[in-house]
């Protein structure tokens, strides 16, 4: 799986977080960042951006290196306008997620924000 074309895309904003926790779950680094935009933003903790995928791709090599595993909680509908969607997941611990996605040019969906904890 640590092929880029041999990736399953997002072809709906819904299937984002079940690849992300997918890819996680094989250490697919790598795959984890193919899931957002070139110049995304992800929420990584402590008042700091991982801007771009050079700086998420860091923060999840170090995440997946330190053995962290995700679990799909229960998501919540999309929010779907245009080209935009709205994803959010409620995890076991009460955690909740909030994505914004953004449709790509072929159809698919990469995430151009990731706050994965607004809730404790």
């Amino acid at each position: 799986m640590n092929d880029e074309a041999d990736r399953e895309p997002a072809r709906d904003p819904q299937d984002l977080a079940r690849l992300l926790v997918s890819r996680e779950q094989a250490g697919d680094a790598e795959g984890m960042v193919a899931l957002y935009e070139p110049d995304a933003i992800l929420d990584i903790g402590g008042g700091q951006l991982a801007r771009g995928r050079d700086a998420i791709r860091a923060f999840y090599a170090e995440l997946v290196a330190a053995g962290q595993r995700f679990e799909l909680g229960d998501q919540r509908p999309a929010i779907v306008n245009g080209d935009l969607a709205l994803t959010s997941t409620r995890l076991r611990n009460g955690t909740v997620t909030v994505e914004i996605a953004h449709r790509q040019g072929d159809g698919t969906w990469l995430w151009a924000i990731d706050q994965p904890s607004i809730l404790p």
